[in-house]
């Protein structure tokens, strides 16, 4: 199906570009603990579909003022960051500021209605 081929091609792309000089490198990892202390506009991050991206350059940028970022600064973002249907130029914007995984431990589902995301490059965001 398309949506296999999609998941396959992107995972094969990602599986690429994680091998760095023959060598796999491995994403940071961190906690919600550890997202959670850093949730002021100086040191922010948000956890987005259980990526941890680094937004603190970005706030002062951001359209919706840096208010509405500190809503969710320092914790699980996913559902307020869906809710507002941010564009797919802002969904590539985002991975720029990508810096870690959030640990499994800690991992949300996907939305209840079966909703999935996708960048522009045609990848499914899990």
């Amino acid at each position: 199906s398309l949506l296999y081929t999609i998941k396959f091609e992107c995972s094969m792309a990602s599986q690429q570009e994680s091998v760095t000089n023959g060598e796999e490198s491995k994403a940071k990892v961190f906690t919600l603990e550890e997202v959670a202390k850093h949730a002021t506009a100086d040191d922010m991050w948000l956890v987005i579909h259980n990526k941890i991206y680094d937004v603190t350059s970005f706030v002062d940028e951001h359209p919706g003022g840096v208010e509405v970022l500190l809503e969710t600064a320092g914790m699980e973002s996913t559902y307020a960051f869906e809710d507002v249907g941010h564009s797919l130029d802002a969904r590539d914007l985002l991975s720029q500021y990508y810096i870690a995984e959030l640990h499994k431990d800690d991992h949300t589902q996907g939305f209840a209605d079966g909703t999935q995301v996708t960048s522009s490059d045609g990848c499914v965001i899990l």
